[in-house]
């Protein structure tokens, strides 16, 4: 019987209930994908993330409970915060091996900035059964990058969407909706995913790669605060770096013990 340590971890939150959660699980070794993927399905998070530590690095691997996705940046806080507060990792850096290229956080007191790829989007036309299942029928721009990215006119605007995701399903319209913020936010935004077991997810580090690039230009500033405003919410310290993102939160354990495996 294997013996594996778990933790739950709201990552983009400073106490519980807040942010966006993630299981965390250290592993000695890689056990198969279809044992990962059940692990996850067991844990029905959006994310799991799974790291083995090796003399030349650590490799981190993100299931969701559908299958194994190339980036995800909750479960990657979540996974530094582990290193940082539960396993007393040493230095102030950690170096991630993954199927996106190496991926940086970094400690400065209890804010962990994650170091990612920024994702550029390009203005198309987005399909109109998308927007018919958003409830959506004026926007002020729309963009394709990882996914898509509606512009909407303000915060209560992304606020009051109630989108009927069963119709979004069929073509798997992933789409972030974003407004200029308000007070202490530059911007705003939601992130919906349809097919998957949590469809609006709470936080979300992928879509801030594309989030960041495009209010910098609107902006015209380089350092930004940003608040995705979803029912649980959460707040992102945004910098854009020349094709890099900085993306720097808080996160809090909400539970911890050990898996069984035989």
């Amino acid at each position: 019987m294997q013996d594996i340590e778990f933790f739950l971890v709201d990552a983009f939150s400073d106490g519980a209930f807040g942010g966006n959660p993630a299981a965390v699980c250290p592993l000695p070794e890689w056990l198969p994908d279809e044992t990962l993927l059940k692990m996850t399905q067991e844990h029905n998070q959006s994310e799991t993330a799974f790291f083995v530590r090796h003399n030349d690095g650590i490799e981190l691997r993100w299931f969701t409970t559908h299958g194994e996705v190339n980036l995800c940046g909750h479960a990657t806080l979540a996974t530094a915060w582990v290193l940082f507060k539960e396993m007393d990792y040493p230095d102030t850096r950690i170096h991630f091996d993954t199927a996106s290229g190496r991926l940086t956080v970094s400690r400065d007191g209890d804010w962990l900035t994650l170091d990612f790829p920024a994702c550029p989007t390009q203005v198309q036309t987005p399909p109109p059964e998308m927007l018919r299942a958003l409830g959506i029928s004026h926007y002020v721009e729309a963009r394709k990058g990882r996914a898509w990215v509606l512009v909407l006119e303000n915060r209560e605007q992304v606020e009051a969407v109630a989108p009927n995701i069963h119709a979004m399903t069929p073509g798997e319209h992933k789409v972030s909706i974003t407004a200029r913020g308000e007070g202490e936010y530059d911007f705003v935004s939601r992130f919906f995913s349809p097919g998957v077991a949590l469809w609006e997810d709470p936080v979300t580090g992928s879509a801030h790669t594309m989030l960041i690039p495009y209010w910098s230009e609107k902006l015209n500033k380089t350092s930004l605060f940003a608040r995705q405003v979803s029912a649980r919410g959460g707040d992102v310290r945004c910098e854009l770096k020349g094709d890099r993102v900085l993306m720097s939160g808080k996160a809090s354990l909400y539970m911890k013990g050990h898996l069984f495996l035989r």
